[in-house]
């Protein structure tokens, strides 16, 4: 078939009511989807095969609500699954498309965000005192959106912006104008959430599925970018701390989709026309269905927070109103030799248009370590990307040429190749843990081959990655939600692990802590083994009748060198509360009652020498951590899990 030129097929676009999709996502082309459109209610529904069993190439628009399919909470607008079933799907020269877009201004009016900078910095402060300062998680994102009244011809707008942001952004993941009844969508997302493709290498029926969790936000002086101011950002404790959370809330959900766990690679500079970001990339195997993978991994930790299931509470607490599409995904499932691959990058730096009102979402991730005004100035940064790309605010002024404007210009050299640069970014990974930066397999001592190891979640998928290094120990292990953990399928564990979960483990009215104290003391009475994980920790301590207590200062994503019953250990950290002991404290002996009889058994204590915050206690046939050993930022995880583990099964 004969390609049509970029100029009659965009025109016959613009002029007609046909859905269409342009996406740039190589440089070198812009690819034209054109198709019928359907929506759907759950992710298992994008019709992948058409009626006679044939595969097909699907765009869908995956909005914010769907986390409702994991019993997730949000605010419900209606936006619907909308899926662009593709018909044809071509490519043409970038700088044809270019050629042919539409050039004119779109005037913008009443413009500005819906949330002052003042009302969105108090909003900051009661996230940070209230939900991070209750353990409620580590970082939470919230959102506000700029707003304006456009009075121009929708797929015009569209095409323009589109082609300002092919033209002044630079170092999206894609650039997109997806154009469907009612709708409209056009971006330049920085972010590739999840992918998975076929690439010969892997196991029969298996994907390589990346992640590419990007945070730290460094917004270009004016002038630009320099290695020296961009040094300064890279040094920044909150910016790192950051960036370590989300890769960490990304692992949760690689563990959960890919039997080898993921490994990571990075950290890498991502530079943008306003913005530099700071990125990981994660990678896996998966035999998953491409949509069950795309369930399971919704949504980025970078645009809603950690943990996911309570980010998604504290998001419904704090936004009031819904995020229609802004943190889901666009998603591209394309046939492939096997099944289908599937690109996904997340709806970030994205304008939508409907009903002649523009709306540019934006969110800033809020740690302990937040500066409210500093907040506000992030979203500022993020929607100028978009917003100087359409028109609505000044572009940077470009430098004043020192020697002859038409002689060759070199290209830009990247602030990531500077050597100063790349050995600062490197460093980062001398904090992180081995065993998620090497390649994984199940070679080499499995001391606890042939046993089994029940981990119960409590909220938290840390768990997943527990359960993960659990198995390279050799375990055979299953993973229970709180609410399925049945005393049947505990009894007969060898190794029960209760898992973290946020909030606050004196909380009465918690049904979720009323269970995992049922877990934790059922677990004790037996007398058969049990590993006890941060809240759980602190469950364990309050059953042993050690007092507990708020921290002054929260340790969300906070990495710490303890020791560990006489070996130190260089653990991740993310509690809002605390077991606490006398300082000094080393053992304390507890009376532990079953079945009419009480016992008196010793307790290790491991505490800090000045506060007599407990790190873990062990005893009889238990063993517990406050600290995350599966965190990247646990160096020592591995070893200190297995003695702790070992310490447990007697």
């Amino acid at each position: 078939m004969t390609r049509p030129a970029a100029a009659d097929l965009l025109l016959s676009l613009a002029s007609s009511d046909a859905p269409f999709a342009l996406l740039a996502r190589d440089g070198a082309t812009v690819e034209v989807l054109t198709g019928d459109v359907a929506d759907v209610e759950l992710l298992a529904d994008i019709p992948l095969t058409d009626a006679a069993g044939a595969p097909r190439e699907i765009l869908a628009l995956v909005p914010y609500r769907q986390v409702r399919e994991r019993g997730f909470v949000s605010h419900d607008d209606g936006a619907p699954l909308r899926c662009l079933v593709v018909g044809e799907h071509i490519a043409l020269p970038r700088d044809e498309v270019l050629a042919a877009l539409p050039t004119t201004p779109v005037p913008l009016a009443n413009a500005g965000f819906d949330i002052s900078d003042d009302d969105y910095a108090a909003i900051v402060r009661r996230v940070i005192g209230v939900e991070i300062g209750r353990g409620e998680g580590a970082n939470f994102v919230i959102r506000r959106d700029f707003t304006a009244d456009v009075d121009a011809e929708p797929r015009t707008a569209a095409l323009t912006w589109f082609r300002a942001l092919l033209e002044h952004e630079r170092g999206a993941y894609w650039t997109f104008a997806i154009v469907t009844p009612g709708h409209i969508a056009v971006g330049a997302s920085p972010e590739a959430h999840v992918s998975a493709r076929r690439e010969g290498g892997e196991p029969a029926g298996a994907s390589t599925v990346t992640m590419n969790p990007i945070s730290g936000t460094f917004r270009h002086p004016a002038g630009g970018a320099t290695a020296e101011t961009l040094t300064e950002f890279l040094r920044s404790t909150k910016e790192t701390e950051e960036l370590f959370m989300v890769v960490d809330e990304e692992l949760k959900m690689m563990s959960a989709v890919c039997s080898d766990g993921g490994r990571i690679t990075g950290p890498h500079l991502k530079e943008m026309s306003r913005l530099t970001h700071t990125e990981y990339m994660l990678r896996g195997t998966s035999r998953m269905d491409p949509r069950e993978i795309l369930r399971e991994t919704m949504f980025a930790p970078t645009v809603t927070g950690s943990p996911m299931q309570n980010a998604c509470a504290v998001i419904a607490r704090h936004e009031s109103t819904p995020r229609g599409y802004y943190s889901g995904v666009a998603a591209l499932f394309t046939p492939s030799a096997s099944g289908h691959d599937l690109d996904a990058p997340i709806l970030i730096r994205t304008a939508y248009l409907v009903d002649g009102r523009l709306r540019v979402p934006v969110g800033a991730t809020l740690v302990r370590h937040s500066d409210p005004y500093g907040e506000v100035g992030e979203t500022h940064g993020k929607a100028a990307g978009v917003l100087g790309a359409i028109g609505a605010v000044p572009r940077p002024a470009a430098p004043v040429p020192a020697v002859d404007p038409d002689a060759p210009k070199p290209a830009p050299r990247a602030l990531g190749d500077d050597p100063a640069i790349a050995e600062l970014l490197a460093s980062r990974n001398a904090r992180l843990a081995p065993f998620w930066l090497q390649p994984q397999g199940f070679a080499g001592p499995r001391p606890f081959a042939g046993r089994t190891a029940m981990v119960v979640d409590a909220e938290d998928r840390f768990t997943t990655m527990l359960a993960h290094q659990l198995r390279h120990l050799g375990f055979d292990v299953e993973i229970a939600p709180w609410t399925d953990a049945d005393d049947a399928r505990l009894t007969t564990a060898d190794l029960v692990v209760a898992g973290p979960g946020p909030g606050d483990p004196r909380d009465d009215a918690s049904r979720r802590i009323e269970r995992m104290r049922g877990v934790v003391a059922d677990r004790l009475r037996s007398g058969r083994p049990l590993l006890a994980v941060c809240l759980s920790h602190q469950i364990l301590a309050d059953a042993l009748g050690i007092d507990l207590a708020p921290l002054a200062r929260p340790h969300q994503g906070l990495q710490l060198t303890v020791d560990v019953f006489g070996e130190p250990a260089s653990i991740g950290f993310y509690n809002t509360f605390t077991a606490r002991v006398a300082p000094g404290t080393t053992q304390r002996g507890v009376t532990i009652g079953s079945g009419g009889r009480t016992t008196e058994i010793p307790v290790d204590v491991a505490a800090d020498a000045a506060s007599g915050d407990v790190y873990a206690l062990r005893g009889p046939r238990f063993a517990s951590v406050q600290g995350h050993l599966e965190s990247i930022l646990s160096r020592d995880g591995m070893r200190t899990l297995e003695r702790l583990v070992a310490h447990a099964l007697g």
